[in-house]
């Protein structure tokens, strides 16, 4: 049984594409934890209010902070969540 070229083309082409495509789950997966901070919200990007990465300086601000609500009793916690948040009754519905 003899192979032919367009039979060795195929084959050749078939296998080219399998190793390009196992190459790409690899690269996502390192790419797509910085790629994130750098891609705009509505492209898909973290949205504004995410926490910082860790081992960032502002990840220490936000840690510290965190633990100081944490230590606050509950009625002061919510009195200062309700004055820090946005009033957000007039925003459409987003479908």
């Amino acid at each position: 049984m003899t192979v032919s070229l367009r039979q060795l083309a195929i084959l050749f082409a078939v296998a080219l594409l399998a190793s390009a495509v196992s190459g790409c789950g690899t690269i996502n997966e390192k790419m797509s934890a910085g790629m994130g901070d750098y891609i705009p919200q509505w492209a898909g990007g973290l949205p504004a209010d995410a926490p910082p990465r860790p081992g960032t300086a502002k990840y220490d601000a936000f840690m510290a902070e965190r633990e100081r609500q944490r230590l606050m009793p509950a009625a002061e916690r919510e009195k200062e969540q309700k004055a820090t948040q946005p009033d957000q009754s007039g925003l459409e519905p987003v479908h």
